[in-house]
């Protein structure tokens, strides 16, 4: 984390008031826009269905990489070469034995934690990283239904899951809203979202931000969480997760939830070697639930990768 590389040409990038004043009274300011404003270290996840960690570390280390273990997920690495970045390029790669998926982003499965045998729904599955993690953990058994809602991002959601071997998998069309009836054992909503936490891979974010865009965002993260819990059998299990680190598209959302429906609950979690945050307990005027103390919320600083916000939600039985 010592080794921050500045992106080329940031340093007459302009953020809007709003964003500077609402960013400085959520957390430190100027290593938050260090850190955005820096290039995202690249990761790798081993995918076991195709090989093994200790084969892949093999022969990528042959190929003149450095491997760092990432702490918190055993098949993820971050990469690193004096003299190429094109980590895509891989042959191992190519073949599906690794998925290039960034180290922040592997959280969320290993949050929900699906089993063998589960009937699990990725609600907004597209390209397809946390899906193949997910086919994974569960040994390509049970169910996994990988849902998207635009026509073109299933085009590289189908490639993805082809490459890295899945088996267990369904390719579903649908707005998530749209779900009705089913019975989950668990369910990733990994919402469309703002990408305030991504700054550092697209710096348009800084650009386009806006209170009215977080707005509109934040009441269809909320159709889409409600509507995953009507699709979740009791004693089930969802992960919310979104990679802002907007309050409203975060813990606003997860709040509505607890307000709405008195069966759901948040599983306190903790992942070794995550460094975390404490969650935002009350923003513009709002009090949140003091259960939403045990959601994840990570800074971009926290351990130099995007931000991400990541909650446990249970449905009592």
């Amino acid at each position: 984390m010592d080794n921050l590389e500045p992106i080329p040409s940031t340093e007459n990038i302009e953020f809007k008031k709003g964003f500077i004043e609402r960013y400085t009274a959520l957390t430190d300011w100027e290593q938050f826009k260090k850190y955005s404003l820096c290039f995202l270290r690249r990761s790798i996840r081993v995918n076991t269905l195709r090989t093994s960690i200790a084969e892949v570390k093999k022969s990528i280390e042959a190929k003149g990489w450095k491997l760092e273990q990432i702490p918190w997920c055993k098949e993820g690495f971050w990469v690193s070469n004096p003299e190429r970045k094109d980590v895509g390029n891989l042959l191992e790669h190519k073949v599906g034995k690794v998925y290039v998926q960034e180290a922040a982003s592997m959280i969320p499965p290993l949050v929900l934690q699906p089993k063998p045998g589960d009937i699990v729904l990725d609600m907004c599955a597209s390209p397809g990283s946390k899906t193949t993690q997910m086919a994974a953990m569960m040994e390509n058994t049970g169910v996994l239904i990988a849902n998207d809602y635009k026509g073109l991002r299933l085009q590289s959601l189908g490639i993805n899951l082809q490459r890295a071997g899945l088996i267990n998998s369904v390719i579903t069309l649908m707005h998530g809203k749209r779900f009705y009836g089913y019975q989950f054992d668990k369910i990733l909503v990994d919402a469309p979202c703002s990408g305030t936490g991504t700054i550092r891979k697209s710096l348009k974010t800084i650009r386009i931000w806006n209170a009215g865009m977080i707005t509109k965002l934040a009441k269809h993260q909320k159709e889409l969480l409600e509507n995953a819990f009507n699709n979740l059998k009791p004693g089930g299990e969802i992960v919310y997760s979104t990679c802002s680190v907007e309050p409203e598209e975060d813990e606003g959302v997860v709040n509505y939830l607890l307000k709405k429906f008195p069966e759901a609950d948040i599983v306190k979690v903790k992942l070794p070697g995550l460094k975390t945050s404490p969650p935002v307990m009350e923003f513009s005027g709002e009090k949140y639930d003091s259960r939403i103390k045990n959601s994840l919320r990570i800074w971009p600083q926290d351990n130099d990768t995007e931000g991400f916000f990541v909650c446990k939600i249970i449905k009592k039985v």
